[in-house]
C-alpha cells in the first residue's frame, strides 16, 4: 500500500465512525474535513456527502484570501509543543455547521465539520466528538505501517456516552476550579440503568443530581441519610426506589457521586450534573441547562420537541405580516408539542387562503381567537378527536374533526398510514395550505403542495464509493470529489 493511499484510508475510517456515531446519537449527520497535514502542504477538503456545498466564499477567505497569515498563527501556535498534544484553533463560524479545529506538532492543521440540527440540546458533545476524531487522526497519519489503524472508526462510532463525560469535565475544570472526583463516565452509566429499571411496573420520575463532594456544605437539604445507610450510585435498583419519594415534587436526591446523601428542595446548582427522569425518558443537565436526552438506554442529542423549521419557513415567505406569521407559527408549535408530549397522533390544517376552504367536518359559527387561552386549551383538546383541526392565517380555529381527502398520487407511502397518506392527497391537490400530521411515536411532517418538506435528508452511506480527498483550490474551482 503506498503512503497516499493508507492516509486516505486513515481518513476514510474515522469520518466513516464519526458519520455512524452521531447517526445514532443524532440524526444522518454528513461529516466532512479540511486538512493540511504538514505546514508545506496545500489545504485539502474531504468531503463526500457535499455538506460544505455553499461555503465556498467563507472557506476561500480563510484560507486562500488570507493564507499567509493563517499559516502565520497556526506555525506560531504549535511552536515548542510537545508530540501528541492538539491544540484547538478558533472556530469557523460556518452558518448551520458544528466544527472543531485543531492544530498540533505531529498534524499541521485540520477542522472537522458535519451540521447542527435544530433540535439538539447542546452543541458540546458533538465538538468533543469532532475533537477526538482530529486526535485520532493525527496519531493514525504518524503511526508506523505495522501499528492497526482499523480501531479508530470503533473509538470514535460509540463515543456518545464519552463525549458528553468529556464535556462535563471540561465544564467542572473550568468553572469549579479543580478536577473532579466523580467517576463521569460510571455515573452516566448508572443514570441509563435507572433509567431503564421499572418499580412496581412504572418508569422512574424525579430529579437525582450530582455534587462534587467539596461543595455538599452548600446544599440546602431537608434531610440527609445517616452516613452508614447511604446506597451507593451503583445500587441502581434501590436508586430507583428512593425516587419514588421525589417524584412529581419540586424535591431532588442528592448525591456526591459516589451515594445518595439526601433529599433537597432547592434549586439544582449551577454546575451539577442532573438526571431528571420522565417515565420512558429523561434529560440530562448541567444546572438547568440540557445537555443530553436519554431512553431506551441510550443517551441522545435531541430536545425531543420538533422544531418546525420548514413550517416556519413557509409562513414567513407567505403573504402574511413578519408579526402575524411569527405569532401563528409559536402557536402552532406549542400545539404540535402538546400532542407530542401526551404521545397522540394528530393532524392540524393552516389554511392559508383568504377565504378558508370548505372542509368536511365540524365547523365552528364563529371561529375561535387561539390568542385567548381558554380557546388554545379547547383547541389541544380537539387535536384528540380524529380527524384535522383547521386553523387559519387569522389565529383562528375554523373547524375539527375535518375530513382529508384528494386523489391517489403516485408518491404516497403506505408505510405511513391513512392520516400521512390523506394530508398528502389533500394537501397536493389544495393551494396554499400546509399540513401537519404529529404521529403518535413523536414524528411531525410538514406537507406542502403534496410534498413532505421535512422528509429529504442528503445524507447518504459513502462505504461502497469513497472519492478523492482534492486541493481545496481544485474543491473551489469544481473539481468532481
Amino acid at each position: 500500500m503506498n503512503q497516499s493511499a493508507y492516509k486516505k484510508i486513515c481518513i476514510a475510517n474515522i469520518l466513516n465512525g464519526v458519520s455512524d456515531g452521531l447517526y445514532k446519537f443524532s440524526k444522518p449527520s454528513r461529516v466532512p474535513l479540511v486538512l493540511a497535514p504538514s505546514p508545506e502542504d496545500p489545504v485539502q477538503v474531504f468531503d463526500p456527502q457535499d455538506l460544505l456545498a455553499g461555503h465556498e466564499s467563507k472557506l476561500k477567505e480563510l484560507f486562500i484570501t488570507r493564507e499567509a497569515q493563517w499559516r502565520q498563527r497556526v506555525a506560531a501556535l504549535i511552536s515548542g509543543q510537545p508530540r501528541g498534544y492538539m491544540i484547538p484553533e478558533k472556530d469557523l463560524a460556518l452558518s448551520g455547521l458544528i466544527s472543531f479545529a485543531g492544530a498540533s506538532s505531529e498534524f499541521f492543521y485540520q477542522v472537522w465539520f458535519t451540521e447542527h440540527h435544530p433540535d439538539m440540546c447542546s452543541v458540546r458533545p458533538t465538538e468533543k466528538w469532532l475533537e477526538q476524531a482530529a486526535t485520532l487522526l493525527a496519531h493514525d497519519f504518524n503511526a508506523t505501517r505495522n501499528t492497526p489503524i482499523n480501531s479508530s472508526d470503533y473509538v470514535v462510532k460509540n463515543y456518545g456516552l464519552q463525549a458528553i463525560a468529556d464535556y462535563l469535565v471540561d465544564e467542572w475544570s473550568q468553572h469549579l476550579g479543580f478536577d473532579t472526583r466523580i467517576p463521569v463516565p460510571n455515573l452516566l452509566n448508572h443514570i441509563l440503568t435507572i433509567s431503564k429499571t421499572r418499580e412496581e411496573g412504572s418508569w422512574a420520575r424525579g430529579v437525582l443530581f450530582f455534587t462534587d463532594p467539596v461543595n455538599i456544605g452548600s446544599i440546602d437539604f431537608i434531610t440527609k441519610l445517616q452516613r452508614h445507610e447511604r446506597p451507593l450510585i451503583s445500587n441502581t435498583k434501590h436508586i430507583r426506589k428512593l425516587l419514588i419519594g421525589v417524584e412529581r415534587s419540586d424535591r431532588k436526591l442528592v448525591s456526591d457521586g459516589n451515594t445518595i446523601i439526601g433529599i433537597s428542595e432547592g434549586p439544582v446548582p449551577e454546575y451539577a450534573v442532573a438526571a431528571d427522569f420522565r417515565g420512558d425518558y429523561g434529560f440530562l443537565r448541567l444546572g438547568e441547562k440540557k445537555v443530553a436526552s436519554f431512553s431506551d438506554g441510550n443517551f441522545y442529542s435531541s430536545t425531543r420537541e420538533a422544531r418546525l423549521v420548514e413550517l416556519e419557513e413557509l409562513l414567513l415567505d407567505a403573504k402574511l405580516p413578519s408579526e402575524s406569521a411569527g405569532t401563528l407559527f409559536k402557536l402552532i408549535m406549542g400545539l404540535v408539542h402538546r400532542a407530542g408530549h401526551a404521545r397522540h397522533g394528530a393532524t392540524l390544517v393552516v389554511d392559508l387562503n383568504d377565504t378558508p376552504v370548505t372542509l368536511p367536518g365540524h365547523v365552528l359559527e364563529p371561529s375561535l381567537n387561539l390568542l385567548e387561552p381558554k380557546n388554545y386549551e379547547l383547541a389541544g383538546a380537539l387535536m384528540r378527536i380524529d380527524g384535522a383541526v383547521h386553523i387559519t392565517a387569522a389565529q383562528t380555529i375554523h373547524g375539527f374533526a375535518c375530513l382529508l381527502d384528494g386523489k391517489t398520487i403516485s408518491w404516497e407511502n403506505m408505510a405511513r398510514g391513512a392520516r400521512y397518506n390523506s394530508a398528502l392527497r389533500f394537501s397536493a391537490a389544495t393551494p396554499n395550505v400546509i399540513v401537519v400530521v404529529v404521529s403518535s411515536d413523536r414524528p411531525v411532517s410538514i406537507i406542502y403542495n403534496g410534498i413532505e418538506l421535512n422528509a429529504f435528508c442528503r445524507w447518504k452511506p459513502v462505504y461502497q464509493y469513497m472519492p478523492e480527498i482534492v486541493t481545496l483550490n481544485d474543491y473551489l474551482n469544481g473539481v468532481e470529489l
